[in-house]
């Protein structure tokens, strides 16, 4: 009778931790869905990203919410379409927070309902009240005014200064003798004594192809000005190392509780300058060696939650900011060192672009202890429902109005994911089934377009005269999506 207690207990033990199991989000920069190996890729392999998929889901229609990396940033922790706020647009390094502390978000969520939070990597969602930051000092807001217990990141890219990395709201290894002065006005007064992309280009170790010529950090123009703070500064090549090192760090310090981790790549987002270690992995330059730092990056996470005996109770998702990008500002060889490769797979389009390269990207999930493993699902899924369906997972608040719960269709449990997809590049398209409307461009200059993604993935097929009732159903739903601003 006892062991049978013991029994009951255990079992009640267990079914506890899989209602809360940990949660670790790899986001990906500027990763197309063709860019990995699991997804058909050739000329570079991804194996860590891959045993994701054979250990868990891949998706075939999983959507980031924009083309471009800060409104799909902001909709991912925020469960709100970004296109309903102004100002949501790529941001300088210096902008402001536009994340309403006072608003829902996904971390604050999860960390109410007994999570340990953390956020390491790219940022790009800006920093500090609308006064401006002041780099040397402590900043807010920052990530723990929306949430996480934990931070380390970068402000905004790699290609942006401020170059260094900021923990928990102090920029690390600052010497106040050397303060920070940043600026992203045009011209460089008050700069112009140091090495810049213009006048210093042929110093350069990556020249730009345009843009990225300002501040001179580390042998790379940049975009935005920037002095003092030397020790602080990062050094490219070692980047990949020391943000997988603080994401085993916030792991190994959260593995008594459950844990939210937001580990947001710098990979493979310009400027492309792979560790030397990764240098010559493929055929294509730094873009394709980048993707194989990327990869090890996540072969670090999964080595150390095998170590932690973690990995049987962790969820975790790998996906992309947007689509790829070839040519993104530096001369990189990105163009020409291409070959066959299909950065965005069968899809037409790439970041940038309203075709289905710009938002359908790598969705991967593995969760051992509920998920089956090798599966294929073509269920519609957006980043923008982690929000409600992680809500729904950990019995938290899920008070995300823009946010849906695919949770079923998350863990494989369902095909049934969103009944439309909104996709958003500086216009909105909308996308039902195989049907996907565009709407007709500025001035009318492109027309009404209508496209049967099942039979035509380039997307150069305009259905609109052909089927007019279909389309004014996609349009009418995109006008309702659309009413809720």
């Amino acid at each position: 009778m006892l062991r049978s207690a013991l029994l009951a207990i255990i079992a009640i033990s267990a079914a506890h931790a899989a209602d809360k199991p940990n949660i670790i989000l790899i986001y990906a920069d500027d990763l197309g869905w063709g860019d990995v190996s699991c997804n058909g890729a050739t000329a570079v392999q991804t194996p860590n990203i891959d045993r994701i998929a054979k250990e868990g889901i891949n998706f075939n229609s999983g959507y980031a919410t924009s083309s471009t990396c800060t409104p799909s940033r902001f909709s991912l922790l925020t469960g709100k379409y970004a296109w309903r706020q102004q100002g949501t647009g790529v941001l300088p390094g210096d902008a402001a927070m536009i994340i309403d502390p006072a608003k829902p978000t996904l971390p604050a969520m999860l960390k109410k309902a007994g999570y340990r939070t953390g956020a390491v990597g790219k940022w790009h969602l800006g920093l500090g009240g609308k006064e401006g930051v002041n780099w040397n000092q402590e900043i807010k807001p920052s990530p723990r005014e929306l949430g996480f217990d934990f931070s380390h990141i970068m402000a905004a890219t790699g290609d942006r200064v401020p170059c260094v990395f900021i923990e928990d709201g102090k920029v690390q290894n600052l010497d106040p003798a050397d303060p920070i002065e940043v600026t992203y006005k045009q011209g460089f007064k008050g700069y112009e004594g140091l090495p810049n992309g213009v006048k210093d280009r042929a110093s350069l170790k990556m020249d730009w192809s345009q843009g990225h010529n300002m501040a001179v950090i580390n042998g790379i123009g940049r975009i935005g000005y920037m002095k003092g703070g030397t020790k602080a500064l990062w050094n490219d090549e070692e980047m990949a190392d020391h943000l997988a090192g603080q994401a085993l760090r916030f792991i190994r310090e959260s593995k008594d509780a459950p844990f939210f981790l937001y580990f947001a790549m710098h990979d493979i987002h310009v400027p492309r300058v792979p560790n030397p270690r990764f240098v010559g992995k493929t055929s294509m330059g730094p873009r394709g060696d980048a993707i194989v730092q990327a990869d090890w990056q996540v072969g670090e996470v999964l080595r150390l939650l095998d170590e932690l005996k973690l990995a049987e109770n962790t969820l975790l998702i790998f996906t992309s900011d947007n689509g790829p990008v070839i040519d993104d500002g530096y001369k990189d060889q990105a163009q020409e060192k291409l070959g066959t490769h299909k950065p965005a797979g069968p899809w037409s389009g790439g970041k940038y672009s309203i075709l289905e390269g710009g938002t359908r990207v790598p969705f991967l999930v593995r969760w051992p202890a509920r998920v089956k493993p090798d599966q294929k699902s073509s269920a519609i899924v957006n980043q923008i429902d982690f929000a409600k369906s992680f809500a729904t997972l950990t019995g938290g608040d899920g008070n995300f109005p823009d946010s849906q719960d695919v949770l079923p269709a998350l863990l494989g449990e369902s095909e049934e994911g969103r009944e439309y997809n909104i996709e958003h590049s500086g216009q909105l398209a909308i996308r039902m089934a195989n049907w996907k409307f565009i709407p007709a461009g500025p001035k009318g200059k492109v027309p009404d377009r209508l496209i049967n993604l099942g039979k035509d993935p380039s997307e150069s097929d305009n259905l609109a005269e052909t089927f007019p009732q279909k389309m004014q159903e996609l349009k009418a739903k995109l006008a309702e999506v659309k009413g809720g601003e």
